[in-house]
């Protein structure tokens, strides 16, 4: 008798000890309640939003920051910065331990004064400025892969800096086997950066074949190559196709002849100054000329364009978007009174 009660005392032990180690590891199912979402604009007009949100049975909050982008976070706690003044419904779920959820929206105002961050203003006759700009020299591989036409040089009489204005000059000219020379400019390590206001203001060159661009391309393309670095190219302008500017992104899937991008007619483009500008931040990218938005895409994280970026200002001539040259094309000059970037 004595040995069955040890066996049952053994066994109820054994029982207890199960159940209790269950109950101790079992998921909470109470719904998350009571969810408060306060946000506190900062007041230096720098776009920068203090929120935080706290709920009763909550482990982890989801926020919508009402343009586009998401973030979790455990404590409810975030700062997010805005790119552009707005007014913005912000969306907050709070999940429990359980997945259930609660969630709340609130609405606020943001304005944000943008800083300059970068700029060149060509206030400086001769070459153009070796702290900011370097050189891609040649005719590239297939030329450039566009098959172009010119050779590419770091001459003056191809790019120089004139009364406040830099000229990078297409001309027709026998030169290391082409027929034409030209100048491709880049910051490509000297300066990259990632989202914000670039503005540009630009007269483009005239005549067939001619085919002036302000772009940019991904800082990690060395490494991961095109068009998986991506391209923004902020304005594109042929002169077979007089007064079309384009504007166009480039990445894995859309690229090359199925590039992402739209145009618009901007009239007397090779006779006057025009402002030509990108807008980019998580939530999207904007090109625009004289303020008439071109193109927009919504920004992801499966998408390359969230990452450094450099400038490359050129002209080529002809090649697959280019096409035909004008057999009375002699010279022709892209000219650009500034390039500015701001935050």
């Amino acid at each position: 008798m004595k040995y069955i009660r040890i066996l049952f005392c053994a066994a109820f032990a054994i029982l207890f000890f199960s159940c209790s180690k269950k109950e101790s590891g079992s998921i909470n199912n109470t719904p998350p309640s009571n969810l408060v979402v306060n946000a506190t604009v900062n007041p230096d007009n720098s776009g920068n939003v203090s929120f935080a949100a706290s709920a009763d049975n909550a482990v982890s909050y989801d926020y919508d920051f009402g343009n586009g982008v998401f973030q979790t976070v455990a404590s409810g706690n975030v700062t997010y910065k805005y790119l552009s003044s707005g007014t913005y419904t912000i969306n907050v779920i709070a999940k429990s331990a359980g997945g259930q959820i609660i969630s709340k929206s609130i609405t606020l105002t943001v304005r944000v004064v943008l800083g300059l961050l970068w700029s060149d203003e060509f206030d400086k006759n001769g070459a153009p400025d070796p702290a900011k700009w370097d050189y891609d020299l040649g005719i590239g591989t297939g030329g450039w892969g566009n098959a172009e036409l010119q050779y590419y040089t770091s001459r003056r009489e191809n790019s120089v800096v004139e009364n406040g204005v830099l000229k990078i000059k297409a001309i027709k000219e026998s030169y290391s086997g082409s027929a034409y020379t030209s100048a491709r400019l880049v910051s490509r390590g000297k300066f990259a950066f990632k989202y914000g206001k670039v503005e540009a203001r630009a007269k483009l060159p005239a005549g067939g074949g001619t085919w002036p661009a302000i772009w940019m391309l991904g800082n990690n393309i060395g490494t991961v190559s095109w068009p998986a670095c991506g391209e923004i190219d902020i304005m594109e302008h042929v002169g077979n196709d007089l007064n079309k500017i384009y504007g166009t992104l480039h990445y894995p899937g859309r690229s090359g002849g199925n590039a992402d991008g739209g145009n618009k007619i901007i009239p007397n483009v090779t006779t006057d100054f025009h402002i030509y500008s990108l807008e980019w931040s998580p939530a999207s990218i904007k090109m625009f000329a004289d303020d008439q938005l071109i193109h927009s895409v919504a920004n992801s994280s499966s998408l390359p364009f969230n990452q450094d970026f450099f400038f490359i200002l050129n002209v080529a001539m002809g090649g697959n978007f280019g096409g035909t040259v004008d057999a009375a094309f002699t010279n022709a000059a892209l000219e650009i009174d500034y390039i500015r970037v701001y935050q």
